[in-house]
């Protein structure tokens, strides 16, 4: 068996990766890594972090492995380090194995330390895709909830699965690479609140947009929000964002906060046009209401007669109904995510001139 230290040379990575001596290490949801080799066996090593223990059931890494599109792994990361064989075949061949994180940042960290392979030669990054998005959102691009269809049951790592939310699918059906930078809960000027009167300034996206992540623990003792994100690594062509139901439950219908949201929306505006200066940005709000849908319009709309940037739209979703059922905390099922994401998908045709 030939072992190796993945690094962005030898694999592809997958969103927001950022090389550790001894592995690479996975933060935002969707991150991770895709290879080929030919052979007929493989194992898998994944590192955990602070969190990996029984004892924190809701809050471990979620991930996955899968080997030619087929998942032939999901589970918990509750250890240190847990080595799964993902391919023991009897006969070689060329083979795709993607390892993707499922789980969310805030509660989960991880690393992949190490792949072995009985190629003599390796493995080898899959090619990169000449479309590439970036998706800036909260919960619903988390893919919260997606695997426990009980909307009275609460958060858990382990029902998130970013894979089957709108994002991951309109990349997919887009033929596109994407990087997703989502946190549940986190808002424009306001995390989620249930009272809507105190505002949670400590749940607020723009603050680890150009961060590698954000996390409760720490992955060998190191905090992901201490390191900053390279653009460079990721240049996308459009960036999609999705930010807004967390500030509604604090705005509300309240004017004055509804006109401080639009203000920091056009403030984060500037910031991702500083850091993508080539991307169309997309804005999107709607899923899971749209009553702060109006405020994003406007927001573009001063954005760009400020700027004289053209490169920015709006683009509302449809919200959610009850005949599509509801998952955990009244989040969107799989068939509101799919709806969703053919909305996008369209528009995005529509925008970028894709086929």
């Amino acid at each position: 068996m030939t072992t190796i230290t993945p690094t962005w040379e030898n694999v592809k990575p997958l969103g927001r990766t950022h090389q550790l001596p001894d592995c690479l290490w996975l933060c935002f949801s969707g991150t991770g890594a895709e290879f080929t080799f030919h052979g007929s066996r493989c194992e898998v090593t994944i590192a955990g972090d602070a969190n990996a223990c029984p004892d924190k059931c809701d809050e471990l890494v979620r991930i996955a492995i899968c080997v030619d599109g087929v998942r032939v792994v999901d589970e918990m990361i509750d250890d240190a380090e847990k080595t799964f064989t993902v391919l023991n075949a009897a006969e070689k061949r060329d083979v795709v194995v993607r390892i993707v994180k499922l789980s969310e940042t805030a509660m989960s960290t991880c690393g992949v330390k190490a792949i072995a392979v009985d190629d003599p030669e390796g493995v080898r990054p899959t090619p990169a895709s000449t479309r590439r998005i970036e998706f800036i959102g909260d919960s619903i691009t988390c893919g919260y909830g997606m695997d426990d269809e009980d909307p009275e049951h609460k958060f858990s790592t382990a029902t998130e699965d970013a894979t089957r939310a709108y994002a991951i699918r309109t990349a997919e059906a887009l033929g596109a690479d994407c990087s997703l930078v989502s946190i549940s809960g986190y808002g424009i000027i306001s995390g989620y609140t249930a009272t809507g009167e105190e505002k949670v300034t400590a749940q607020l996206l723009p603050a680890y947009y150009e961060k590698l992540g954000f996390s409760y623990g720490t992955f060998h003792q190191r905090a992901a929000e201490a390191t900053c994100w390279d653009f460079s690594a990721f240049r996308p062509d459009l960036v999609v964002i999705n930010l807004g139901t967390n500030d509604d439950s604090y705005t509300l219908d309240d004017p004055e906060r509804q006109e401080e949201y639009r203000a920091a929306y056009v403030d984060f505006l500037r910031v991702v046009r500083r850091n993508n200066p080539g991307a169309r940005i997309l804005c999107t709000l709607g899923v899971m209401g749209d009553r702060l849908y109006p405020m994003v319009s406007r927001a573009v709309q001063d954005y760009a007669a400020d700027t004289g940037d053209a490169s920015v739209h709006a683009m509302k979703f449809d919200e959610q109904n009850a005949d599509d059922g509801y998952v955990a905390d009244w989040h969107p099922t799989a068939v509101t995510h799919q709806k969703a994401a053919a909305r996008l998908v369209e528009e995005i045709r529509r925008q970028m001139g894709w086929e």
